[in-house]
C-alpha cells in the first residue's frame, strides 16, 4: 500500500489558524449576508410566532461573530486530521466541510425540528445555506493549508 503524500507530516496549528481565520471570515460575510437577503424576515416570522423578536443586542453579534470564527479554526483543523489519509486537496477539503456540517449543523437542526418550533421549511433553508456556507470557506481555509513536513 502505498503512503499519501505527507502522511509522516505534522499538523502545522500555524497554517490551521490563518487559514481557519479566513475561513471565519469569510462565514461572517455569507452569514450576515445570507440573513440581511432571505433568512431574518422568515426568523423572524417564526420568532413572532412563538411571541418572541429577533432583536440581536451588540454582544449577541459579537459572540455570532467569534463562534464563526472558531467554527472556520476547526474545519480547517478537521481538513488537516483526515488530509494524511484522504490526501491534500479540494475533495478533502469537501469532505471535511460536510462532516463538520454534519455535526454543527444537520444534527442539532434535526433536533430541533423535533421540538416542533420552527417551519421544516425554515430549518431546511437555514441548515442547507448553512452547508453552503461551510463547503466554501472549508475549500478556502484548506487551501491556504500546508503541513509541516516531519
Amino acid at each position: 500500500m502505498k503512503a499519501r503524500e505527507g502522511s509522516m507530516a505534522k499538523i502545522n496549528a500555524t497554517r490551521v489558524l490563518m487559514g481557519g481565520l479566513v475561513a471565519g471570515a469569510i462565514l461572517n460575510v455569507l452569514g450576515y449576508g445570507a440573513y440581511a437577503l432571505f433568512l431574518e424576515r422568515k426568523w423572524s416570522a417564526a420568532m413572532a410566532a412563538l411571541g418572541r423578536t429577533m432583536q440581536m443586542s451588540l454582544g449577541d453579534i459579537l459572540v455570532m461573530l467569534v463562534f464563526y470564527f472558531v467554527v472556520g479554526i476547526l474545519a480547517v483543523w478537521l481538513y488537516a486530521l483526515i488530509r494524511p489519509r484522504c490526501g491534500p486537496g479540494p475533495k478533502t477539503a469537501l469532505f471535511a466541510g460536510c462532516g463538520f456540517w454534519v455535526l454543527t449543523g444537520a444534527l442539532p437542526t434535526v433536533s430541533w425540528g423535533f421540538m416542533r418550533l420552527f417551519p421544516v421549511g425554515l430549518l431546511v433553508l437555514d441548515v442547507l445555506t448553512y452547508l453552503v456556507m461551510l463547503i466554501v470557506a472549508t475549500l478556502v481555509g484548506a487551501w491556504l493549508y500546508k503541513e509541516e513536513t516531519a
